[in-house]
């Protein structure tokens, strides 16, 4: 009799069991369909409309009219597509490795056990929490050239500060110091969690063998950092491809137009000359520009690795 009546019991269980498990199912499909509708709306849908738009002359007051390749032929023929290429190509040769040396120069700086470290992780972390409205008002009075700060500390050894922000061999580089400054304490807070991922026992080793603290560094910290390094590197990467605050609030592109990358010559040529079309087929390049670099970075990252 009483496995007659555990039977049925254990019929009931499991479908309560399956039951439960269909339920946790489609709760989980619930909070995953959110995320993915958000990007289908905000990422998909724009991608799909920008292809299209790149292959007319769409110039938003006027009816799109279907021109094929025309908008990229046109900008092969462009000057200031060159111009733009260069400047975001210049800007990148400085920030990628400026940005990598400081914010691991931080991170080592900062991978130690001890009260104060806290503080100043939080304060070198705080420029990536400020606005780039912000960010700019307060280096635009740094930079300015008569009573800027840095200029008057130059003074004051002797040194004719240059007119940074209004000269257009040094424009740049100024935009290159906004850029590393506000972005190294992200990037420094990565390469902390790595150093904080390697084996104690490897410098421990070194120390017997009477490694000097570069040899450390170069046998041990920068092979152990090599996948964290890949991370940051590509961020720096598309990031610096991707300029176009600094460049919009401190110098408007110039002087010279020695200042205008390529997204802001995209945001020109979109909501500047109406030219939405035109802009697509130039986001486009720009994409294959940044997906060849990422590409170039991980064949070299992986060939450093093995």
């Amino acid at each position: 009799m009483e496995q007659v009546k555990q039977g049925p019991n254990k019929t009931m269980r499991a479908k309560r069991r399956k039951k439960g498990i269909n339920e946790q199912q489609n709760i989980a499909y619930l909070f995953i369909a959110v995320p993915i509708l958000l990007l289908i709306i905000f990422a998909l849908i724009p991608i799909i409309m920008a292809l299209f738009f790149s292959l007319t002359d769409y110039s938003i007051v006027e009816k799109a009219n279907f021109i094929g390749l025309e908008n990229f032929k046109k900008i092969f023929q462009d000057e200031f597509f060159y111009i733009s290429l260069k400047n975001t190509a210049v800007y990148t040769l400085l920030y990628v490795p400026m940005g990598l040396v400081v914010s691991l120069a931080a991170a080592m700086l900062l991978n130690r056990k001890r009260k104060t470290v806290t503080l100043f992780r939080t304060f070198f972390y705080l420029p990536v929490l400020c606005s780039s409205v912000a960010t700019a008002t307060i280096w635009y009075w740094l930079l300015n050239p008569q009573y800027g700060l840095i200029n008057q500390v130059l003074g004051f050894f002797g040194i004719d500060g240059p007119a940074w922000l209004f000269n257009s061999q040094w424009a740049m580089f100024a935009i290159v110091i906004i850029s590393v400054w506000m972005s190294f304490g992200g990037n420094m807070m990565i390469f902390l969690a790595g150093l904080q991922g390697i084996d104690p026992a490897l410098y421990e080793a070194a120390d017997i063998e009477g490694a000097s603290s570069w040899q450390k560094f170069c046998s041990i910290t920068w092979p152990q950092l090599s996948k964290t390094t890949f991370l940051v590197s590509t961020q720096l990467i598309i990031g610096a491809f991707q300029v176009f605050d600094q460049a919009y609030m401190l110098t408007k592109g110039g002087p010279g137009n020695s200042t205008i990358t390529l997204v802001y010559y995209i945001y020109n040529a979109g909501f500047g000359g109406l030219k939405m079309g035109y802009a697509s087929a130039l986001s486009f390049i720009l994409f294959l520009i940044i997906f060849a670099f990422s590409m170039v970075n991980m064949r070299v990252t992986n060939k450093e690795t093995n």
